[in-house]
């Protein structure tokens, strides 16, 4: 197989990958969105649920384009939705689990600015350039998203005392 045609198989695949991942990652926010009692996250939750819409919409085109086709799973995003179960119950208090939410939300986060990054760099050498610019623009919103998250966890500590 040449370079160009395993690079092309794999950014199918990551991009397969990626798109089970999304339909977890819808999944898990609207379960810890009801968990979650901070006013301010719940709207960023809200928020996230909108974004990721998009998200999810400019993978199945970036798909398209790269000629792939579905797989199922993705064993990352089951993981970190494992986590967010795990947190709706094992912090009682609102304070803690506010806090847990927004790490636990960081890392799936993290998990897409990788994913997102990874697959600009791959496009843009395999000139899927629509590809490229959706996944740049994704990973270019997952930062914000990050950052408001990091904001939101410092005023909850900082309110708290």
């Amino acid at each position: 197989m040449a370079n160009n045609d395993q690079l092309t198989y794999l950014i199918q695949e990551s991009l397969a990958s990626m798109q089970a991942g999304g339909k977890i990652a819808k999944e898990a926010t609207a379960e810890i969105n009801h968990a979650a009692t901070n006013e301010k996250l719940k709207a960023a939750l809200e928020e996230g649920n909108k974004t990721a819409e998009q998200w999810r919409q400019r993978v199945d085109r970036a798909l398209q384009e790269a000629g792939g086709s579905s797989e199922p799973g993705n064993r990352i995003i089951e993981a970190l939705y494992d986590v967010s179960k795990s947190v709706i119950t094992k912090y009682e208090d609102d304070y803690s689990r506010d806090l847990a939410i927004i790490e636990s939300g960081q890392l799936a986060l993290h998990y897409w600015i990788a994913a997102f990054g990874t697959m600009d760099a791959y496009a843009k050498r395999a000139g899927l350039s629509q590809t490229s610019q959706d996944m740049e623009k994704c990973r270019k919103e997952a930062e914000q998203s990050d950052k408001k998250h990091t904001d939101i966890a410092l005023e909850i500590i900082e309110s708290h005392g």
